[in-house]
């Protein structure tokens, strides 16, 4: 059995950084071991225009820790009121290299997202025209689909319509979570990918319910049945490059987790990559965990690969169970499993 792995330095192509003190208390864990991260816009005020994105990214740039190797990598937040033409200037300059379509009301701080598709579709045609990805969150936020089912209705109603509307757009189903959208990744063709979540290759939603609720396995879009988490762990490890990580990692303080009404998202840039190594290995597919996890993403995004790498040794990692920040703690998250690899 090896004991070590080097892969080309990873990407996270879904993250959340907040701002502030949170920004600069969780940036440090994504730093040491990502080398680029497409950064999430839903702050309060959102990211909505280029001159937003430019100012988030100096925030971000501030917040690193000395000699920290690290680009974020911008993108917008879609509003009913987006300008075509100020999202195209954003891209040529090289700020943003994607832009995030929340479902209005669908996850943390949505409310300035889309609820009539018709309005934003200059916005749809102008991004096809330059190559600029669209990243959406693909869920309903009708009342009466059931929450599992979210995702699957998306894609009939939503997703589906767009792509045959505007069908040079490129689009990344973000943090998939059941198999009808692996299955529509894998049906379509090269304009189409997905990014799954670490946390979405270990739960099904017993974790989150069974036995009592577990708040920190809470996230949106929640998880599923286990049938749909084995085909999840199917798609990431098969090496299809249409599929790649994207953590999602979602930092919230406990006390925010643990309200009447708790915020979604898992915390999981610490310990990912040691997870992710666990997951393929118990897979017997530890050779595909770098096309996952470093090649597959800068391929759909048009980006060259890391010229660095990152070494794994198995041995048993150690990981605090939370880290503070000036806002209250925020718990790490708990694969529920033994882990044998770390990162050198």
């Amino acid at each position: 059995m090896s004991k070590t792995l080097t892969i080309k330095r990873p990407d996270d192509w879904h993250l959340h950084l907040r701002d502030g003190d949170m920004l600069r208390s969780v940036l440090p864990h994504t730093a040491r071991d990502f080398a680029r991260a497409i950064i999430m816009p839903n702050l309060v005020p959102p990211v909505v225009t280029g001159a937003d994105a430019a100012a988030y990214r100096d925030r971000i740039m501030a917040a690193l820790p000395e000699g920290a190797d690290f680009t974020p990598l911008m993108t917008l937040y879609l509003t009913e009121d987006t300008d075509p033409e100020d999202v195209a200037k954003a891209h040529a300059s090289g700020l943003v290299k994607a832009v995030k379509l929340y479902p209005a009301g669908a996850t943390t701080n949505s409310a300035s997202g889309v609820s009539d598709f018709d309005k934003v579709a200059p916005v749809l045609d102008k991004m096809a025209e330059i190559g600029l990805p669209l990243c959406t969150h693909g869920e309903v936020t009708d009342a009466s689909i059931d929450i599992f089912d979210r995702e699957a209705v998306f894609i009939d109603r939503v997703l589906d319509p767009i792509r045959r509307a505007h069908p040079d757009l490129r689009v990344v189903m973000e943090h998939i979570t059941t198999a009808d959208a692996a299955a529509y990744v894998k049906s379509n063709d090269s304009n189409l990918a997905a990014t799954i979540t670490t946390h979405h290759l270990v739960i099904n939603r017993n974790h989150i319910l069974a036995g009592g609720i577990k708040p920190h396995y809470y996230c949106l879009p929640v998880a599923k049945r286990e049938e749909h988490r084995i085909a999840l762990r199917q798609a990431a490890t098969s090496g299809d490059a249409r599929f790649f990580l994207g953590t999602d990692s979602a930092p919230h303080t406990d006390a925010n987790k643990l309200l009447p009404c708790g915020c979604a998202g898992c915390f999981t840039a610490p310990n990912t990559m040691s997870i992710l190594a666990e997951v393929f290995e118990q897979d017997g597919a530890l050779d595909r965990l770098e096309a996952f996890t470093s090649l597959n993403g800068p391929a759909f995004y048009r980006l060259p690969v890391n010229d660095t790498t990152m070494t794994l040794t198995r041995k048993a990692p150690s990981y605090p169970d939370h880290i503070d920040t000036p806002e209250g703690p925020v718990t790490v998250f708990d694969p529920a499993m033994p882990l044998h690899w770390r990162v050198a």
